[in-house]
């Protein structure tokens, strides 16, 4: 099994209000989920995190903690061992970029109502993002 280290932001604002994008590429193209990707070669997990933020946003983020791990299996075998931060934005201007489609703010409770990528609003949830309905 081949395993690839990723990592990914959520992003809130003032308002608790979440930032995700809307995948513009397989796995899971047309699902919301957070800004996310593979780490690079002399890159830790936190710098990843933030590069991929500003890569499919345009914002610049400050990265504050670690939530936690998840692996993420794909159809081939591979597995994307997904370290996942909190972050807030420094600046710049929102805008989609790279491989998002779209790239919005949505409030904790519109977050049901969305087309996620699997598991998201689960691991949310779990890590104390938003809360249980």
């Amino acid at each position: 099994m081949r395993r690839i280290q990723a990592a990914g932001a959520v992003v809130t604002d003032a308002a608790g209000r979440v930032l995700l994008v809307l995948r513009g590429h397989e796995p899971q193209s047309g699902r919301w989920s957070i800004p996310g990707g593979r780490v690079e070669p002399g890159e830790t997990h936190a710098q990843a995190a933030a590069r991929e933020v500003l890569e499919e946003t345009g914002l610049t983020v400050r990265v504050v903690r670690e939530l936690g791990v998840v692996e993420l299996p794909s159809t081939d075998g591979t597995v994307f061992e997904a370290h996942d931060f909190l972050a807030e934005v420094v600046s710049g201007e929102l805008r989609a970029a790279d491989d998002a489609a779209d790239a919005r703010w949505f409030a904790p409770d519109e977050l049901p109502t969305l087309s996620l990528t699997v598991g998201l609003l689960d691991w949310l949830r779990r890590f104390g993002v938003t809360a249980t309905p």
